[in-house]
């Protein structure tokens, strides 16, 4: 059994395995010391500015919870206060301990942070870096795939799917394709464990709209016959999963 703890500091809340990181740290979260000790910044598509660095000999990525749309220009980075344990980062943060513990290909969290600030909070989460990766929407600018991809790439998500996640935010981007073929699923935020129904129907359409996106965005057409192939790869994994 994992050894998880929540420490509390003040306004400050942290949740990780002691089993996995031994006694907490005040720099996990540091983002100014990051940057200061060289932490590489990247720009991810959806998801803001990421940082990348070195902790104990490990690379973590640090990522802070921001809104989305229309709505982040009046409140960026706040989040009604419901308590930590119902907190975005808290609740992302089980769900991948769960699933990666369970062998799931998912990025192994770290810790998880929110700071209460009146009736508001804000949150970051820590995950361990996957090495030479690159997102699925990154490989379809430089051409097609072969059909071995897009048949595992469906079988991930009826995985996903038979175990009732719904990832609200399934698309290209969240996708990440090793260069030995390995393949990931990322960004979990709102993600939730669900009875079997019409999401995993809506979670499709969700894919085949970014897809169909990157295609426009590239100035490539979107691949029917690789579509087909996805399903296909879905539809097969179903199977095997009840047989």
């Amino acid at each position: 059994m994992a050894d998880i703890r929540t420490h509390r500091e003040g306004r400050e809340f942290v949740l990780y395995d002691r089993d996995r990181l031994g006694a907490y740290r005040a720099d996990w979260f540091d983002a100014q010391r990051w940057q200061a000790r060289g932490s590489v910044v990247h720009s991810t598509k959806g998801r803001g500015a990421v940082l990348k660095r070195e902790v104990e000999s490990e690379l973590w990525v640090l990522r802070h919870y921001h809104r989305g749309g229309l709505v982040s220009r009046l409140i960026y980075d706040h989040y009604i206060w419901l308590g930590a344990e119902n907190s975005r980062a808290f609740t992302e943060w089980r769900l991948l301990h769960d699933l990666h513990r369970r062998a799931f290909p998912v990025p192994e969290p770290m810790a998880a942070r929110v700071v209460r600030h009146g009736p508001f909070y804000r949150a970051d989460i820590a995950l361990a870096y996957l090495p030479d990766t690159r997102t699925l929407s990154s490989f379809l600018a430089e051409g097609a795939l072969s059909d071995a991809v897009w048949d595992a790439i469906g079988a991930m998500v009826r995985r996903f799917h038979d175990d009732g996640i719904d990832h609200p935010d399934l698309t290209a981007h969240n996708i990440l394709l090793g260069a030995a073929g390995a393949l990931h699923l990322v960004d979990f935020d709102n993600a939730r464990r669900r009875p079997p129904g019409a999401w995993t129907v809506r979670g499709m359409a969700r894919l085949q709209r970014s897809l169909r996106k990157v295609a426009l965005e590239t100035g490539t057409s979107f691949d029917e016959r690789a579509w087909a192939q996805l399903l296909r790869g879905y539809e097969n994994a179903g199977r095997l999963g009840s047989s």
